[in-house]
């Protein structure tokens, strides 16, 4: 490796400089061995190779993690984040794709918090390159719906009050979408049942059943008047907890969910303890 690595750097020619560090790049991934992977990033990093030429040839080694074996992937893709930390304003969009495929292998093992994390250390603020507000929104809201897997509203709601700023003025439903869902499930977990529940029900009301390239099921809109009526029910007396018992009540989808006995219930014996709160 040593010598491959050495050989490569001597080359004048750019184009075959970058095609021999290509060769030795495949053959470090086709081995899957850490070490090597380890001395290549090192030697990418190094002042013997041109800034032009580490930018493309990491960009590579960015795209082909997915070659990698799980586990070797996490350790070789920590391990290059580590190295680049100091040089990251000349890395960005490697360190973009590296982040974004760790962030998929967690996700994929159901390690919701560090994919979360991994994306969390995304620069959307960068002067160095150009980044629209609609993928600023997306990956707002997709570290917030990760960190909703793991029931952690703190963090969550950090990134959808970034997102709020960015959402008033996009035009990307399903991105729209997706932030009032998560933003229901922030204020549900934040025992803010009334606001939820409020939340949960405009959700339930949608009418298009395809925004985008999601297509939004009887289920998923189910699940939201569910939501709706378990927050309702959990919320404090009070007036304006009456009239949205009363508009569920009254809304025929509701007398579909297995909850709604209970709703019956709850509307009977509480609506005129509510009324004189």
């Amino acid at each position: 490796m040593e010598n491959a690595l050495v050989t490569a750097s001597a080359i004048t020619d750019q184009r075959q400089k970058i095609e021999q560090y290509k060769h030795i790049l495949s053959s470090v991934i086709s081995s899957n061995d850490i070490v090597q992977a380890k001395k290549f990033i090192d030697h990418m990093l190094s002042d013997d190779v041109p800034l032009v030429v580490s930018r493309q040839l990491l960009q590579t080694f960015a795209q082909e993690l997915g070659r990698l074996r799980a586990e070797t992937q996490k350790d070789i893709a920590n391990y290059t984040l580590a190295q680049i930390q100091p040089r990251v304003v000349s890395f960005e969009e490697q360190v973009l794709i590296i982040r974004e495929k760790l962030a998929d292998l967690y996700e994929s093992e159901q390690q919701w918090s560090k994919a979360a994390q991994m994306l969390s250390g995304i620069d959307l603020d960068s002067g160095m390159r150009v980044i629209d507000d609609t993928f600023r929104l997306s990956k707002c809201v997709q570290i917030a719906r990760l960190y909703l897997e793991d029931d952690d509203a703190v963090n969550a709601e950090a990134f959808i009050n970034k997102a709020s700023f960015l959402v008033s003025s996009s035009q990307h439903e399903v991105l729209n979408l997706q932030y009032k869902v998560c933003y229901a499930r922030i204020l549900d977990l934040k025992r803010k049942f009334l606001e939820a529940a409020l939340r949960y029900y405009d959700i339930s009301q949608i009418e298009k059943r395809q925004i985008g390239d999601e297509t939004i099921d009887e289920e998923a809109l189910e699940q939201a008047l569910s939501a709706a009526v378990t927050c309702t029910i959990l919320a404090a007396a009070g007036p304006q907890r009456s009239r949205v018992l009363a508009t569920l009540y009254k809304d025929e989808r509701c007398s579909k969910l297995k909850i709604y006995p209970i709703l019956q219930k709850v509307l009977s014996l509480f609506v005129c303890v509510d009324k004189f709160n």
